[in-house]
């Protein structure tokens, strides 16, 4: 299947994108691997004619509003993130009549909609830098709280609105969970994802990006840490440090939803062209707004 998949990649002109939380044998066949920041802005810059994404349903999405002349297909089109739609209707637009001088930002782990009532996006790599640079005092943040806080918390001279919502992956994390790793490995630092709870950021030795967390490990001398973030992270962490040692939160923490981009799902894809990302023309113009706005300020 690994031959076909890279046999028609060729014979098409596509390109394979996968997330770091996709399954090993996704990332195997992708010619990117990375987080949402960086796979947006390998999507805005392709030359393909398909692009293939392997991720959910936000990030098949995002490169369609980002590319709208391409064909962009997931291997899977159920593949979603619950994320993506924590934000219960009409809130934006009540903030907006509440706060003078607001800028919505908008994770983009979220919907198209909710892109479309936003002014900017951010990623976790980027959201600190990009809410800095921003003139408005008031910031309303969504969809995730945890993301929210951990912004709230680097940039203390602005006025953070949180919306509720947040990973069920990451959120489900417990501090007893960690406490159980590191009495079991007490020389490994713990690196943390800003999407789980503040308690457990407040046990963390590096908090980061899932890039951020690759990049962490790569540069340390340490051979053992305890990551907490979403499994198919694994994969890259041990093909880049072979001599070095993982330990996650038990049971791993694993997202269902980034599973379904298996190989013979790629497979399939590419042979039949049949799993279209669409999205509305006049969404799509208004959407792109926030997300050219992220890769302008997130440079």
């Amino acid at each position: 299947m690994k031959e076909q998949v890279l046999q028609l990649k060729k014979e098409k002109n596509a390109v394979i994108l996968a997330h770091y939380y996709a399954p090993a044998e996704a990332q195997e066949v992708a010619d990117y691997v990375g987080d949402s920041f960086y796979l947006a802005k390998i999507a805005k810059s392709s030359t393909a004619d398909i692009i293939v994404f392997c991720g959910v349903s936000f990030m098949g999405e995002s490169a369609k509003i980002l590319n709208p002349e391409k064909k962009v297909l997931m291997p899977d089109l159920t593949a979603d993130c619950p994320m993506a739609h924590m934000v219960k209707p009409g809130l934006i637009q009540k903030m907006r009549e509440k706060y003078e001088d607001l800028a919505v930002v908008c994770y983009v782990n979220s919907t198209a909609d909710l892109k479309c009532q936003s002014d900017v996006c951010v990623t976790s790599s980027n959201a600190v830098k990009i809410v800095k640079a921003l003139p408005n005092k008031n910031i309303f943040f969504i969809p995730d709280r945890n993301l929210g806080r951990y912004v709230a918390s680097q940039v203390p001279e602005k006025n953070i609105i949180i919306n509720d919502g947040y990973c069920p992956i990451h959120a489900a994390i417990t501090k007893a969970q960690l406490l159980a790793q590191k009495e079991q490995h007490p020389h490994a630092p713990i690196l943390i994802h800003p999407e789980c709870e503040p308690e457990l950021l407040e046990m963390s030795d590096y908090i980061g990006s899932t890039a951020e967390l690759i990049g962490y490990v790569a540069s340390s001398s340490l051979d053992e840490f305890i990551i907490c973030t979403e499994d198919g992270v694994d994969y890259k962490l041990i093909t880049d440090n072979p001599e070095k040692k993982f330990y996650y939160p038990n049971p791993h923490p694993c997202c269902a939803d980034m599973k379904l981009n298996t190989l013979s799902n790629i497979l399939a894809v590419l042979e039949k062209e049949d799993k279209e990302v669409l999205v509305d023309k006049e969404v799509a113009a208004n959407a792109q707004k926030p997300l050219n706005k992220m890769l302008e300020l997130g440079r």
